[in-house]
């Protein structure tokens, strides 16, 4: 196999949202870089079985609400 195929895998540090650590081996980054994640299993709805976070109403509401009043009519 060619050597310069392949990403360089080093040790990163992880931080959840939680405030805990634990270190890794990753393509991401540089040796030795945090990577701090906004979501994970301890916060994120699908593995907490917590309610769902979506935006107030969606596109098509926002649309309504900015854009509702408007009319064809003369």
């Amino acid at each position: 196999m060619k050597a310069e195929g392949h990403p360089e895998y080093h040790t990163i540090t992880v931080k959840m949202t939680d405030g805990t650590e634990f270190q890794t081996r990753s393509t991401w980054g540089n040796e030795g870089e945090t990577l701090t994640l906004e979501i994970d299993p301890t916060s994120h709805p699908a593995w907490t079985g917590g309610k769902q976070q979506l935006q107030e109403g969606g596109r098509v509401a926002a649309f309504n609400k900015r854009f509702g009043g408007l009319s064809l009519k003369k």
